[in-house]
């Protein structure tokens, strides 16, 4: 089995322990990697505002590139995920907006087909491996009490993944919950699990970005969560990152690890701290 890894900016420059827990549990699950080094930023969510055939351009190009090496393209960010799949349900409803990024893509060499699957790394995994072969795996039960927390865009809106979430319920996904299960820790329920982290609201609106991603740091502490875990690596951002910050300025008692998914998983297989990058993070992960 082998993908085409679109990592997006942030894995290999804000959180590079996103890259490297991805390639050591894919390799563990026996999936081949090959790294998009010539893919551009999707956007982020903001481009398509300003210049939205553009953000189709760009977009496209990612996915032929994808394409020419007849794999699946497989993502690691919930936010490129929603940009690759919204730009590929556009053109492949539309056969003239499709021939029109089309002629701009020939300028550089590149023709868009739209018979490339995009599927972010949790559900390609779940999808191609499955819960049962991912638990032969374990060499290191978790045994701690883990918050799951989804970030917006890899379940909404759910008509824009059309399968590639594997039908996830937009209102009470279980993916990641069971995962968490399959590795032998714990599953903790919480209020704001579902709710939006505020990462795409900073810009415009700090405190309103920092009140939302204090409602989840304090509804995952106070449901008795030993760590956070996010297949995003915006969410991230802002629930390790800025954690201490919204702490002191709230005066709360935050103090609680945030893992991508793969580290969780390359936890359970039994990798180390070092190998997995955990240094890199501004909350100490120390289980």
């Amino acid at each position: 089995m082998k993908y085409a890894l679109y990592t997006g900016c942030t894995a290999k420059e804000s959180t590079p322990e996103l890259l490297k827990s991805t390639l050591l549990v894919a390799k563990t699950l026996g999936i081949e990697i090959e790294v998009l080094n010539e893919a551009s930023c999707c956007g982020a969510g903001h481009l398509q505002d300003f210049d939205e055939f553009l953000s189709l351009v760009i977009n496209a190009r990612n996915i032929c590139l994808a394409e020419k090496r007849g794999l699946k393209m497989v993502t690691l960010c919930n936010t490129c995920q929603l940009m690759l799949e919204n730009t590929k349900r556009k053109l492949d409803v539309d056969e003239k907006l499709k021939e029109k990024v089309n002629q701009k893509l020939g300028e550089l060499g590149y023709r868009y087909v739209g018979n490339t699957k995009i599927q972010h790394f949790l559900y390609a995994i779940l999808e191609d491996i499955g819960y049962e072969e991912i638990a032969k795996h374990i060499k290191r039960p978790l045994n701690l009490k883990i918050a799951p927390f989804y970030g917006c865009h890899i379940i909404r809106p759910s008509k824009t993944h059309d399968g590639d979430n594997l039908n996830e319920n937009p209102y009470k996904p279980n993916a990641i919950e069971n995962l968490i299960k399959v590795l032998m820790g714990e599953s903790i329920d919480y209020p704001t699990k579902l709710k939006c982290c505020g990462f795409h609201v900073d810009l415009q609106n700090t405190p309103v970005s920092e009140k939302l991603t204090s409602n989840i740091l304090e509804d995952a502490t106070n449901a008795g969560a030993e760590a956070i875990v996010t297949p995003c690596p915006l969410c991230h951002l802002n629930l390790d990152v800025k954690q201490r910050a919204i702490a002191k300025r709230e005066n709360k008692d935050f103090n609680i690890p945030v893992l991508h998914l793969p580290e969780m998983l390359a936890l359970a297989f039994g990798y180390s701290a070092e190998e997995i990058g955990l240094n890199h993070h501004v909350i100490d992960v120390k289980f």
